[in-house]
């Protein structure tokens, strides 16, 4: 059964975890203590100044790293990178050398999708992210909103229980940042998927979040948790023009300066 069409698939479970670096008087402590509890179709946006532990705390969800102290679960067991969690980076890490197909077709390989079924799989979720067309183009012939989009359809091809996504249009352009906000907003309305997003923008973090989780300076520590009162089903414009939108994207930049002070 597919992951992002399981209900009760994808929660998270964090409990007093922290992360320490380096040793002796050079030892300084990043992350934590953290708990949360983030709940199966959750889109769940960490949001805080530089070197809050917000990029700290993703790589401990993704496997990527282990806790100093702590727990990281994800259904009930422990994080395995590339198994447990997709995820998407601030800079795409596509493969130049093939197709944008190909680059999904990588990464359904991997999830053990037969040969036979990937090019129409690819196709699929190519579509999904807004990329009907480009199948066959090579990655230098798109733009960067369109090489981060394929590699959000990487992501979503290998079927994990959560998606996590570190700044992922950080590097873009206004208009097509605001664009894969878009896309991002709808893909995680479709889809059901556990998400975690980390940002430093107020606006994104409202725009997108189902609930917004903000970290204190060094070391990070929730101090503001905040659930969006925001329809998901709206359309995009509808939202960004909203009274509650304006008024949660003021709760959150408060937050976060006062976290940073």
């Amino acid at each position: 059964m597919l992951a992002d069409s399981t209900p009760d698939v994808g929660r998270v479970e964090i409990r007093n975890l922290e992360r320490r670096f380096g040793t002796g008087a050079d030892r300084i402590t990043a992350l934590g203590p953290i708990d949360l509890d983030i709940a199966p179709g959750e889109f769940l946006v960490l949001v805080g100044a530089s070197g809050s532990g917000k990029s700290t705390l993703l790589r401990q969800v993704a496997g990527f790293d282990s806790p100093t102290k702590g727990t990281v679960a994800i259904d009930g067991g422990a994080p395995h990178a590339g198994r447990t969690a997709g995820v998407v980076f601030q800079q795409p890490r596509l493969f130049p050398w093939r197709t944008v197909r190909g680059n999904v077709e990588l990464a359904l390989g991997y999830a053990g999708v037969a040969r036979s079924q990937r090019h129409a799989k690819a196709d699929e979720l190519l579509a999904r992210v807004g990329l009907e067309g480009t199948a066959k183009r090579r990655v230098w012939e798109i733009s960067g909103g369109q090489q981060q989009r394929v590699a959000i359809a990487r992501a979503l091809a290998v079927e994990t229980p959560v998606l996590l996504m570190d700044e992922p249009f950080a590097a873009l352009d206004a208009l097509t940042r605001e664009r894969l906000q878009d896309d991002i907003r709808l893909v995680s309305a479709t889809t059901g998927r556990t998400t975690i997003f980390v940002t430093h923008s107020a606006e994104e973090a409202a725009f997108l979040g189902t609930r917004i989780v903000v970290l204190s300076k060094r070391p990070g520590q929730v101090v503001a948790d905040i659930a969006s009162p925001l329809a998901r089903d709206a359309k995009p414009e509808h939202v960004r023009d909203s009274l509650e939108f304006s008024a949660l994207r003021q709760e959150i930049s408060t937050a976060v300066k006062s976290a940073a002070q």
